[in-house]
This record gives C-alpha cells, sequence and structure tokens, in this order.
C-alpha cells in the first residue's frame, strides 16, 4: 500500500477550476463564516445575494477537507437514514427531514444547471442489503420513507444489477452524482460575485463572544463581526456541547480503473454492518473508475487503520476482477446521536454564533439544508423544518446513545494515559515525559507531546494516513503536529 503514495482524492486530481480567494482579510464583517466546505461556502453565496457584509475563512484552501473527500452524491435516498431519525425523534422529525432535503437537493441543482460537463450527472439510488441485518434495516427504511413521502422502489435481488448477491434493495430514480470540487468552486466564484470575500490559509484560532459582537482570533489578526457561522465539522467554539452528542467517523474510499473502463451505474450504498458506497467518475484523462467506499470507523480508535484499507482494495478487487487502484483517500464527518444534523444558534452565545453540523456522511444535501436554515435565519426569515434542526435530544434512546458515547469518549481518556505505545509497527515510537507520551516529529529533531490540543486526549498513530487522530472528538495532526482537522485549533506542543 505504501507504492500507492499519500492519500489524495479523485476530485483533487481531476478538478480543473480553482478559487482565487487570496483577498486581504478586513477589520470587521456583518458576518464571518468559517470553513470553506459546501455548507460554509453555500451560506456565504446566499448572505451575500441577501446584501449581507459576509466574509469567509478557510484555514486550507476551499474544499480541501470533507468536501474535496466526500464521495459526492446528491440523493434523497441515504441508506438507512430515515429510519434513525423516525426511530430516535418521530415521524415529524422524519417529515421535517425529508422536506429539508428535497428543498435542499433542488437548490443545489438549480445552482449546478449551468456547471461545466461533469460536474453534475443523474443517477438512480440504490441501498441495498447482504444479509439479515440489512434486510432488518432495509424493511425499517422502507417504512420510514412511506412516512415522509418518497416513493422508492422496493427491487427482488435479480433486478439489480450490481457486482454482489443482493437480497433485497430500494431504488430511487433521478438522483444525482456530482464532481463536489467542481461545483463547490462554482458556488464559490458565485458567492464572490456577489460581495463575499473569501479568504483561505486564515486558520481562526479562537471565537471570543460579547453583547455587541465576537472576535475571531487569528494567527496574526483579529476580525470583528456581528455574528459568526462555525461551518467546521465539530464547531470550534464548543458552548452547545455538541463533543457530547457527535461520533467522528473516516471512511476509507479509493479509485479504481477497471478492463474495459467502469460502466455508468447506480448510486449504491449497502445498509449491512460493513458498509460499502459505490459510483462511477471520470478520472483524469476521462476514462470511467468505479469509486468503491466503505469501511468506517470511529477516528483514532483503530489500532492499524492500514488494514480497513487493505480490505477495502482487496473487496474491489474480488468484485471487480482486474480492478487497479488510481488514488485513495478519506473522508470525516461526524455522526450526531439523535440521527438528525444541527443547523442554528450555539446555546450560550448571546445569539452570535451559529453552527452547522453532524451530516452523517449525507453532506451534499446536509450542507445545503443547513446553509439554507443559517442564512434565513440571519436574514430574518425562517424555513419552516427548521426547528427540528435545533437540537433534538431528549428520547430515551438518544439519550441513551448519548450516554454509551460518552462512555466510550471517557474509556478513551482513561486508556490512552495509561497505554505505553502504540501497537503497530509502523507507528513512530513513543515515550513518555514523566506521564506525558512524546514521539519524535518529522521535521526536525525535536519531539512532539502526543496529546490533543482540545481536550487532552492522548492520540493514536493512523497507520494508512501518517496522521495522529484523536479517539475523544476526532481532531487530527501532520506527522510534523500540525492541526489537520479539529474541533482542536492548536498545534501540538514541541519539546
Amino acid at each position: 500500500m505504501t507504492a500507492l503514495g499519500p492519500p489524495v482524492s479523485l476530485w483533487q486530481t481531476t478538478s480543473a477550476s480553482f478559487v482565487a480567494a487570496r483577498e486581504p482579510l478586513p477589520d470587521r464583517a456583518e458576518v464571518a463564516v468559517v470553513g470553506g466546505g459546501l455548507a460554509g461556502v453555500a451560506t456565504a453565496l446566499l448572505l451575500a445575494r441577501a446584501g449581507v457584509d459576509v466574509v469567509l475563512l478557510e484555514a486550507d484552501r476551499i474544499g480541501s477537507r470533507t468536501t474535496g473527500n466526500t464521495t459526492a452524491k446528491v440523493s434523497a435516498l441515504q441508506g438507512s437514514v430515515y429510519g434513525a431519525i423516525r426511530r430516535h425523534n418521530g415521524d415529524d422529525a422524519v417529515r421535517d427531514y425529508a422536506a429539508a432535503t428535497l428543498d435542499a437537493r433542488a437548490w443545489l441543482l438549480d445552482e449546478l444547471s449551468g456547471a461545466a460537463e461533469g460536474t453534475l450527472e443523474e443517477r438512480p439510488a440504490v441501498s441495498y442489503a447482504t444479509t439479515d441485518e440489512g434486510i432488518d434495516a432495509l424493511t425499517e427504511e422502507a417504512d420510514a420513507l412511506a412516512v415522509a413521502g418518497i416513493t422508492a422502489e422496493w427491487c427482488t435481488p435479480g433486478s439489480i444489477e450490481l457486482p454482489v448477491e443482493v437480497r433485497g434493495a430500494l431504488r430511487l430514480d433521478g438522483q444525482h452524482q456530482i464532481h463536489p470540487l467542481g461545483a463547490l468552486h462554482a458556488m464559490a466564484r458565485r458567492a464572490q460575485a456577489a460581495g463575499a470575500v473569501l479568504v483561505e490559509k486564515a486558520r481562526v484560532r479562537d471565537v471570543t463572544t460579547a453583547r455587541d459582537g465576537v472576535m475571531l482570533h487569528l494567527d496574526d489578526r483579529e476580525l470583528r463581526a456581528d455574528r459568526v457561522v462555525l461551518a467546521t465539522g465539530l464547531p470550534i467554539l464548543d458552548r452547545g456541547l455538541f463533543f457530547t452528542h457527535l461520533v467522528p467517523t473516516r471512511q476509507y474510499v479509493g479509485a479504481f480503473r477497471v478492463p474495459g473502463g467502469a460502466p455508468e451505474m447506480p448510486m449504491s450504498l449497502s445498509v449491512d454492518p460493513v458498509e460499502r458506497s459505490l459510483r462511477d467518475a471520470r478520472g483524469s484523462d476521462g476514462a470511467r473508475l468505479v469509486v468503491v467506499g466503505g469501511n468506517s470507523f470511529t477516528t483514532g480508535r483503530d489500532e492499524d487503520t492500514q488494514h480497513r484499507l487493505t480490505d477495502l482494495v482487496d473487496w474491489a478487487g474480488a468484485h471487480f476482477p482486474g480492478a487497479k487502484m488510481q488514488t485513495w483517500w478519506a473522508a470525516q464527518d461526524y455522526q450526531p446521536e439523535h440521527h438528525v444534523p444541527f443547523a442554528g444558534l450555539v446555546p450560550r452565545t448571546s445569539d452570535r454564533v451559529f453552527a452547522a453540523t453532524g451530516f452523517a456522511k449525507w453532506g451534499m444535501t446536509g450542507a445545503m439544508l443547513a446553509a439554507r436554515i443559517i442564512a434565513a435565519e440571519l436574514t430574518t426569515t425562517s424555513m419552516p423544518w427548521a426547528q427540528t434542526f435545533h437540537g433534538r435530544r431528549g428520547s430515551v434512546r438518544t439519550l441513551a446513545a448519548i450516554a454509551g458515547a460518552n462512555a466510550a469518549v471517557a474509556k478513551e481518556m482513561m486508556s490512552g494515559w495509561a497505554r505505553p505505545t502504540p501497537t503497530a509497527d509502523s507507528a513512530p515510537p513513543v515515550e513518555r515525559d514523566g506521564l506525558v507520551p512524546v514521539a519524535p516529529a518529522a521535521d526536525t529533531g525535536c519531539s512532539l507531546r502526543t496529546v490533543c490540543t482540545h481536550l487532552g486526549g492522548v492520540l493514536r498513530w493512523n497507520t494508512a494516513e501518517g496522521s495522529w487522530d484523536c479517539p475523544l472528538h476526532g481532531s487530527r495532526f501532520d506527522a510534523d503536529g500540525r492541526v489537520i482537522e479539529g474541533p482542536a485549533t492548536r498545534d501540538l506542543a514541541r519539546e
């Protein structure tokens, strides 16, 4: 696997467009948006069109994190999502989620109607099962979709053309797959044309609130705003205690060349205990590839992630004979224990801070519905289903799930400090300076304190991606200790 080189998504290797987002940072704005993925860019676009003075800040490059590493399916059929929402929140929440998803999808498709060729392609969506557990999940999902008013076709095994033995499936025609960076860059340029200021390489380290506004603290400058929108995955200002009910997950994805070229295929997702995601996409030479995703795990809690990537490659080779991997990457997302994304005001911020999070691997629609809700509320209007996305955590089932998730975090906190060294052979050597674990930095002879700068979790080496990952809330750092993604905003300490 090392011969494959570092992870880089197919979208990054085939993106022909870019965003000139290196504008000077102003001193103030009406609204500051933190995060240059789809949620942040869509929010900035909507606000700019409404005449709001908006500045978007991205720590790296526009689309360099979750949006640039997605499988990019724009679908109202979403695996087992509706069943989980109904189980935890009831029928009204399912209907609101469906209405918001359909609205978000329609808005995105309208925005991309004039985009470059290959940015948007129509495909049927399929959720399928190969196991008894999968059939149970699929049956529950069909019932929830009926409540939601989404008419998906129940398919018999022989009517679905997939390279696996399918026992049952749901199909919804007229859905779409996109090139996420092509779509994002088109929207970012429209946001700029509408007056939004986009600034890259501008990491926000902290946000402080007051009655008269917010102050965003960067490395060497500050920005004052009336309000701020945090579109950063897990919000970096966590007065809403999001880290207590959001579980960070990663999934590996590979793009494979197959003999004779890949056919156009349905966007497919299994609802089995081990999920598999399939779609087709164009490579850099225009040839059609198979994109395979799966092998999800909780960030920072796997001793050897390399085996998950190897398993993905082996599965692709077994089901697409002669498949050769062209590139691979990983996507991170956050699963809310109540299974509904959050979009709205963060508590205890004097009505100054909004957040968008918890898209649970469906960010192509989740980001859009969050942007639609937040932009409406910032312009004194409201979407009819907005209240459902302001936080639902009251059911007994949800409270039990939250308690379990936090117990797992507490266990990781204690075991991390007790764990002497990583168990994977390829991990850097870890020693103890007293109780503090330290490891050599890749760039110098100094040592890194491998302790997360968010809440002090002991980091675990990610053998596939060569990063230090936090098992508590999913912060990640490169081999030199620089923060890759949050909720941490500070690099690792050096010794």
